[in-house]
């Protein structure tokens, strides 16, 4: 399988420790079933370009499977016999692998909105709920996770005001101890994913500009072959800001955490664990009203048609 060079996280038939996903060529397959077969956490497996005949796929229930093949004939025949395993597969007819759909297939990542803030710095108004260019501040966050392209989208909310703004653009999870700080958030948002989630994105709900650009820039960074634990953008003099993705191997640590930790601290003085990488978009965060008065100012109102 050495072969196949796909700069993809875990991308080899190799032993690896934990959790993990596996991309094979068609002719490698048998030898890959055998490794699926006495490992239970391989969760998903990618086979590109795929052999004449379809083996047996059996070891293959209860993991995700991507077939990857210029054949429509030959794609249609593994996938009629995955399906009929009771398989959950997907296919991609391509005569080459595309690395950006398999690398999103084997790694998903879930976006974790944090909107369950107080706004003790923003008196008199939800700061959340404020306008940015017609649009709730919080929806301009949610919207460049799912953009972006993170699988699932689920937004932490203590307010009713807030759940009401969302209004279904996202899967919504109430958090009753928000009062006792950012942790709580974050442990409600991390057990809301799904179970095939091997990454989790942290996005703050008063980060407006931060952009569907940013979010697909730090979901290719953290999904590249050899990437640390833990990816984020590039940022003045703390070094990095969030959006930061988070991989699972993680997220012991974080459930660790209490009060108004978050991320930052489990990541602090731990370099090995971080990958800092340039990204478009902004990550300033809405505290005060000047803050507030300074994004405003970016989006300048649209001036009314003059009729004749």
């Amino acid at each position: 399988m050495g072969d196949l060079d796909l700069a993809v996280r875990g991308r080899t038939y190799r032993e690896p420790e934990g959790p993990h996903s596996m991309v094979v060529r068609g002719k490698d397959l048998d030898a890959g079933l055998q490794h699926i077969a006495a490992r239970s956490d391989c969760r998903s497996v990618a086979v590109v370009g795929l052999p004449e005949q379809v083996p047996d796929l059996s070891p293959l229930v209860g993991r995700r499977l991507l077939l990857v093949d210029g054949d429509s004939g030959r794609l249609r025949d593994f996938a009629e016999v995955a399906i009929r395993a009771g398989i959950e597969v997907e296919w991609i007819r391509a005569a080459r692998p595309p690395f950006e759909r398999l690398a999103a297939a084997l790694l998903p990542v879930g976006g974790i909105v944090l909107a369950a803030g107080r706004s003790s710095r923003m008196p008199g108004s939800q700061k959340l709920l404020l306008d940015i260019d017609g649009v709730p501040m919080v929806k301009h966050v949610l919207e460049a996770a799912s953009e972006g392209g993170c699988h699932q989208t689920v937004v932490v909310y203590a307010e009713e005001d807030v759940r009401r703004a969302i209004d279904g653009r996202a899967e919504l999870v109430f958090n009753p101890k928000a009062n006792t700080g950012m942790a709580s958030s974050l442990q409600v948002g991390l057990r809301a994913l799904r179970p095939e989630i091997e990454g989790a994105m942290v996005l703050l709900g008063d980060q407006p500009l931060v952009g569907s650009r940013t979010v697909a820039t730090l979901l290719r960074a953290w999904r590249r072959e050899g990437s640390r634990p833990a990816v984020a953008v590039s940022s003045g003099d703390d070094g990095w800001a969030p959006p930061v993705i988070i991989s699972r191997e993680l997220w012991k640590e974080l459930f660790a955490l209490k009060g108004d930790a978050g991320a930052r601290q489990v990541l602090h003085g731990r370099p090995e664990l971080l990958d800092v990488v340039p990204a478009p978009g902004r990550p300033d965060d809405i505290d005060t009203p000047d803050d507030y008065a300074k994004i405003v100012r970016l989006f300048p109102r649209k001036r009314p048609r003059q009729r004749v």
